[in-house]
């Protein structure tokens, strides 16, 4: 079971038991502190803060911490706790590796519908080469078809020709005769 909580935490109580040049490292200690109380986490080894929480607490310098700061817990099954700051995104290693399980499936799905569109565009290309080829091939026997045909006219007409001047011939060896 994961609980996740948002919490306001006091830091002022704290930090002002120390000298100035140690306050911002007892207002992280401070904040651990707390979580560990409030999040039943006894092990402050288990307690992870965000990069943002220690910036905020940073950000004056060592001397200047905020006086309370707003963060997101969340406590996972094993007992780790991850803070961050409010506002920001609490990052959980376990949930990042799923997140890109995820993607790594989607893109993969991706990759597989290119994949078979690009193979289906191959297919249709050479459909069209072959056709083009059968096309081409057509064409190229029609000329030899057509050339055929034309030999054959033109023999027919050869042999009409030579059986007109045979009649021919044979009329005038006739009407000589």
């Amino acid at each position: 079971m994961i609980i996740e909580r948002t919490y306001n935490i006091p830091l002022r109580k704290e930090w002002l038991k120390t000298p100035r040049y140690k306050r911002a490292k007892k207002a992280i200690i401070a904040v651990k502190e707390f979580l560990s109380k409030h999040m039943h986490q006894e092990d402050q080894s288990k307690i992870k803060l965000g990069e943002h929480i220690n910036l905020e607490v940073w950000e004056n310098g060592i001397k200047n911490p905020p006086h309370h700061i707003k963060v997101n817990v969340k406590k996972l099954e094993d007992g780790t706790v991850y803070a961050e700051l409010f506002g920001y995104e609490l990052k959980v290693p376990g949930e990042e590796e799923k997140k890109k399980e995820k993607k790594e499936k989607k893109e993969a799905k991706t990759e597989k519908k290119e994949k078979e569109a690009e193979k289906k565009v191959e297919e249709k290309k050479e459909e069209k080469a072959e056709s083009n080829e059968e096309k081409k091939e057509a064409e190229e026997k029609k000329p030899e078809v057509n050339a055929e045909k034309e030999e054959a006219k033109e023999k027919k007409e050869a042999e009409s020709k030579e059986e007109k001047i045979t009649e021919k011939t044979e009329e005038k060896v006739e009407e000589s005769d």
